[in-house]
């Protein structure tokens, strides 16, 4: 008969292998064990590499941010400009129709007549100042469809023409570069009474 094995305790069996026996087989060593090494590479030096890179994507953020803080201030004084010089182009092409003015004034024993090609003569300065500023009229015909976005009413009357169309413009309106400057004053046809 052979010999009875004896039972082990499973607690003793893994203090044998912690301890080294030479009963116990041994586990191979894990990389987790094991400190990190890499080939060829000093770690000091990957760090202060990685260190200059941060700096550099820093550096590069900031001026960044700094070019577009100086891309919207020169945008906010082109608009300033545009506005200031936009105006001066509009006023630079009135002084010539105010001179016309000042001038006829001036005049003195100037009969109708005079008068009447002077002021023709002035208003055609002011037409040609209108559109060398992208200024024009709306002056809607008696039969145009009402534009609330171009007219104004200020009544409903009878009329021959139909409902909605435009009856009477009392006064004109204006257009600054498609955009309504001052819309034309109009009345506004009920229909046949």
């Amino acid at each position: 008969m052979s010999a009875p094995q004896e039972e082990l305790d499973p607690k003793a069996a893994h203090a044998a292998a912690a301890s080294g026996s030479a009963d116990a087989p041994k586990a191979p060593e894990t990389s987790a064990d094991a400190p990190l090494e890499l080939p060829g590479e000093d770690l000091a030096t990957l760090l202060a590499e990685a260190q200059a890179k941060i700096s550099d994507y820093h550096d590069q953020l900031l001026r960044a941010h700094a070019e577009v803080e100086n891309v919207r201030r020169r945008a906010q004084d082109d608009v300033t400009k545009a506005r200031k010089f936009g105006t001066e182009s509009f006023a630079e092409s009135l002084i010539p129709v105010r001179d016309s003015l000042e001038a006829a004034l001036a005049q003195e024993n100037q009969t109708a007549d005079d008068w009447q090609k002077g002021v023709e003569a002035t208003l055609r300065q002011l037409n040609t100042a209108f559109e060398r500023n992208q200024m024009r009229e709306i002056a809607p015909q008696p039969g145009e469809v009402f534009d609330p976005h171009r007219h104004q009413a200020i009544s409903n009357v009878p009329s021959e023409h139909p409902q909605g169309a435009v009856a009477q413009t009392l006064q004109k309106g204006y257009l600054i570069a498609d955009r309504v400057l001052r819309p034309a004053l109009v009345m506004v046809s009920s229909g046949q009474s």
